[in-house]
Parts: C-alpha cells; structure tokens; sequence
C-alpha cells in the first residue's frame, strides 16, 4: 500500500494535530518529503513531536523514514514534476508540454469567466473594511501576488499565508470583512473550518478554489477554477497559472467598479514610481 493511501485509511484515528499534519502530507507529498520537521511543525501549526508522534502513528520510525517512503512511492512526481512529460522527451519537447497544459488551465479559466459571479465579488471587495488574501503553500504564494496588485486601489488588504494567522484573522473576523481564500484541492480540514469560523461572524467570503469542494460550498462566493491539477502528486504549475489569471480578472473588475478614485488610486501609485526613479 502507498504510504498516501494508508494515512487516508487512519483518518479516523489521527488526533486534530495529527489530522493537520496528515493533510498537509496529502496536499503536497513531494514539498513534505523535501521539508525539514521545524518547517513541517511550522507549516502545519504543530509541534515538532507532534510531528513525530505522527511519523509512529503510521508505523514509521521516524520523520526520515517517512520521507524516504513518500519519495519511493512517487518517483515520477520527484522525477518529472509534471504529468505530461515521459522519459526520453527533449527540452525542447518539455517546454512545449507544459506551456500546453498552461494554455488549456487558462482556456479553463476564460469559459468559466463567463459564469463566474466576478461583480459580485468586487462589490464586496470596493466596500470592505479590509480584504485578507487566505491561501497556504503555493497558493500562499499567489495570496501573497494578489495583495501586491490590490492594496493599489486604496482600499486596506493584507495576506495570511499559514494556518495560525489564518485561524485567528477568521476569529476576529467582522462583517466588513471580505476573505479571498485560495486553494486548489479545497479539503484541507484546518482550512475550511477557519472560513466557517469567518462566514459565522458574518465576514463574506470568496473562494478561488476547484467546483464541489469544502472550501467551495464553504464560501459566499466561488470563483471556479477547475484544471484537472493532482497537486497531492505534482508541484502546483497549472492551477497556480489559473488562480493568478482569476485574481488579474477579479482586480480589473473591482478597479473598474470602484469607479474614477480606485482608477486614479492606480494612477498615482504608478506616477510615485516613476517619480522615485526619475
């Protein structure tokens, strides 16, 4: 048996702290299997006997022992990082595969622009007290990026980008509060609670995340992006593509719905730049 599908067999029997540890291995086995234990415990808002303790429960002696299964288990993942490409392909023809499957993520993304509630979004967003950019790992990542494009509208954002900042923004959440919370599988247990601790205190919530998720049916708001990505056995390449092309959308929405001051907000941002360098 992979070791990914004995830990899905002993959900049931992992304490809470557990459970995060078990999650984050099943969300990113290849990131897990290169981490050292201080920044698994930090990652997963554990302790590092936690962790340990962890390793044990699965019949392992220990966090190097571990690795070592979940890098036997996923060869092609730690070989190829993508799922497209086979032995014996050229650079070149690398290239081309993985630009192809970015083209098809965003051709993805461009029909479901066509439903997505995108005003919707941006109403919220032009009128709250504050937006936090949620999302850990990669899509931390992508948070991260969405805070860099939106504080230039003028309105106050922020991003969480592990799990203990995340639980306690959706605690002292407010209903001026908008949450713009990312993530490309959508079950991570840890996750989802926060934002139900969020949408109680009556903060609104959008998820950019896959359709018929936790997370998703979780949320006020979904922003669908659906690739197809198994991120539990590749790195996060064409997912990651995807959510930054919605957030580009969802920020162009909202700047063109905050009317002439986000617009001129942007204007001025820029002209400092080039005043600095000038």
């Amino acid at each position: 048996m992979l070791t990914t599908d004995k830990i899905r067999s002993r959900m049931a029997q992992f304490s809470p702290a557990e459970k995060q540890v078990a999650q984050w291995l099943l969300d990113q086995p290849a990131g897990f299997a290169r981490m050292a234990i201080a920044d698994i415990a930090q990652a997963c808002a554990v302790s590092e006997p936690t962790v340990v303790r962890f390793c044990r429960r699965i019949g392992f002696s220990g966090l190097k022992e571990l690795k070592l299964n979940l890098l036997t288990d996923q060869p092609r993942a730690e070989r190829y990082l993508h799922n497209s490409v086979e032995e014996g392909d050229t650079p070149q023809e690398v290239a081309v595969k993985v630009v192809d499957h970015a083209i098809a993520a965003l051709s993805q993304v461009r029909q479901a622009c066509t439903q997505s509630p995108l005003l919707a979004a941006a109403q919220k967003l032009s009128s709250a007290r504050q937006t936090i950019f949620v999302g850990t790992g990669a899509s931390g990542v992508v948070a991260q990026d969405a805070q860099h494009k939106f504080f230039r509208l003028g309105h106050p954002c922020s991003s969480a980008r592990d799990i203990k900042t995340i639980v306690q923004h959706c605690a002292i959440a407010r209903s001026e509060d908008v949450f713009v919370v990312i993530s490309n599988s959508g079950d991570w247990d840890a996750l989802v609670e926060a934002v139900q601790v969020a949408v109680k205190r009556q903060a609104f919530v959008v998820a950019v995340t896959q359709s018929e998720t936790p997370l998703a049916r979780a949320s006020d708001v979904l922003l669908a992006c659906d690739t197809g990505e198994d991120t539990s056995v590749y790195t996060p390449m064409t997912s990651r593509l995807a959510h930054l092309a919605m957030l580009d959308a969802l920020q162009v929405v909202t700047a063109m719905f905050g009317g002439e001051m986000a617009r001129d907000n942007l204007a001025d941002s820029k002209a400092s730049l080039a005043q600095l360098y000038s």
